[in-house]
């Protein structure tokens, strides 16, 4: 491999590693940010019961093809733009500057408050496993302040040690999940047989509503994807960019879609999809409080159809898989200090870089910004999943949503200016498809901040009733906006200083 020099000059020393990653590496990153056992084992559950029942699996692909549909104009404009800031680049290329530098802070608190999240459920769910495999009843900001280090080291190593640990994470926790969902499919046991029509017809998917169950599914749908975008983050670090990132965008998306919609799939199958719900509310309810243990469903098909080896395998996988989320987004969040310092709209520091090629100084920014927010609620005695989990990752995927809708529009803008460069489907039709979906996922992110972040109002259901939000709830679903309006000022005043032409430059 061939080693970075010892920088010499302004350029090398605020210049990523060049060539470390190829399609699989990135691919890694970004699917490790979705933690799928994760989401199988949290979020699937809730998606059958409170949404479209056995159908829930058709929830995922339908999001998948929207964000498909999304990746059509964003691969397109990959291969005009390479910058580790991304979507952020992207819209100042396609919208102008001031609302490109406004779209930057949205990504920024997004990615730290999907990292911040991740912290709460390993430091919940690593100090459960602890405390019954070992009789170690150490609190959970004690694990999380260790993950908090061992991350931080490694992010400030090398980001091709990042991948390697990424990959040897995913391989287990994505083989425990084929494994089990073989072995339901091809069993002879399954209480109701295969019933595709089930899970994946149009009727079935969109039962309800989109102001109801089907909502509600496709709501915890589009929050599974989660990091998908990440992809571009690494451009600068990616062996042949232009043909890279295109390419690790559509296999992460169809890799997610695949993954969620088939483990899914055989939930439902496993369970029998006619009483897939009642079976799932059974199996997660906790002191007649259903839902309470959502993973008991998973871990409970691995068992039935694999055996009790599998279900305590997946056990500490779901850990695994959580500390790989935590490398993926504390690598997506440095990314976007060290885009956004090299500009010169955050303090210049940030652009700097270590001799192996990562950028030290925002990995360590984002390090201190997260240990901050980790003592605060720690001091506080705040529950780790019931507040930092479900706060932070509602936040998180609402910021997500709106970047990614501005992006679309960008794209539709950028080569409205170009036009002749790209096909018509790939600068206009695809963005606005993709633009139609994704309003319709940000409108029921919003709608239903309640049921994804647990900050509803007293009395408030909801499962059925949208926009029941307490203080802290409507504080989390405004910020995402706030924080555009605070960029786009920020953007303004930053141009009129002696740095205008390197923010122009962050976003040609």
């Amino acid at each position: 491999m061939t080693q970075l020099q010892p920088a010499s000059d302004e350029t090398s020393q605020t210049s990523l590693h060049h060539g470390r990653l190829g399609i699989l590496g990135i691919v890694f990153f970004v699917v490790a940010a979705a933690a799928p056992l994760v989401g199988m084992t949290g979020g699937v559950p809730v998606a059958i019961v409170l949404g479209n029942g056995a159908a829930a699996p058709g929830a995922y692909m339908v999001v998948g093809v929207v964000l498909l549909c999304f990746s059509v104009g964003y691969a397109a404009m990959a291969t005009k733009v390479t910058n580790a800031g991304a979507f952020f680049a992207f819209v100042g290329r396609g919208l102008g500057i001031i609302p490109g530098v406004g779209s930057a802070f949205v990504s920024l608190v997004a990615y730290i408050a999907v990292q911040l999240a991740v912290y709460g459920f390993f430091g919940a769910v690593i100090a459960g496993q602890m405390d019954s495999s070992f009789g170690i009843s150490w609190s959970w900001w004690v694990w999380v302040l260790i993950a908090w280090a061992v991350v931080t080291g490694l992010s400030a190593l090398s980001v091709d040690i990042g991948a390697k640990v990424l990959g040897v994470l995913m391989s287990f926790e994505l083989l425990s999940l084929m494994v089990t969902s073989f072995a339901v499919l091809f069993s002879g046991n399954k209480p109701e047989g295969i019933n595709f029509g089930a899970s994946f017809s149009l009727p079935n998917i969109f039962v309800g509503g989109l102001a109801s169950t089907a909502g509600v599914a496709l709501l915890f749908a589009f929050a599974s994807f989660i990091g998908f975008e990440a992809t571009a983050i690494y451009g600068e670090e990616a062996r042949e960019p232009h043909k890279t990132v295109p390419r690790a965008t559509y296999l992460a998306i169809v890799t997610i879609m695949v993954i969620f919609g088939f483990a899914s799939f055989a939930i439902v199958t496993g369970l029998g999809s006619s009483q897939v719900i009642d079976q799932v509310v059974k199996l997660s309810t906790v002191n007649k409080v259903p839902l309470t243990d959502p993973a008991n469903v998973l871990f409970t098909v691995a068992e039935t159809y694999v055996g009790s080896w599998m279900r305590d395998v997946m056990s500490w996988l779901v850990i695994s898989s959580l500390f790989a989320g935590l490398l993926a987004f504390q690598n997506s969040a440095a990314r976007y200090f060290f885009a956004m310092g090299r500009a010169g709209v955050l303090p210049k520091a940030l652009d700097r870089v270590n001799g192996r090629g990562a950028p030290l100084t925002a990995t360590l920014t984002t390090s201190v910004i997260t240990l901050l927010v980790i003592v605060d609620f720690a001091v506080q005695g705040r529950d780790p999943v019931l507040t930092l989990f479900y706060w932070f990752s509602g936040l998180a995927v609402l910021a997500i949503v709106f970047v990614e809708i501005l992006v679309s529009i960008a794209v539709i803008a950028f080569f409205s200016r170009r036009q002749g460069e790209v096909s018509v489907w790939a600068s206009v039709m695809a963005p606005l498809l993709s633009i139609g979906g994704l309003l319709v996922g940000l409108w029921l992110l919003a709608s239903r901040f309640g049921l994804l972040a647990g900050t509803v109002k007293a009395g408030v259901d909801p499962s059925t009733q949208p926009w029941g939000l307490n203080t802290t709830g409507w504080i989390l679903v405004v910020s995402p906006f706030v924080m555009f309006v605070v960029g786009t000022i920020v953007g303004k005043i930053r141009l009129t200083e002696e740095n205008e032409d390197a923010i122009a430059d962050l976003v040609t």
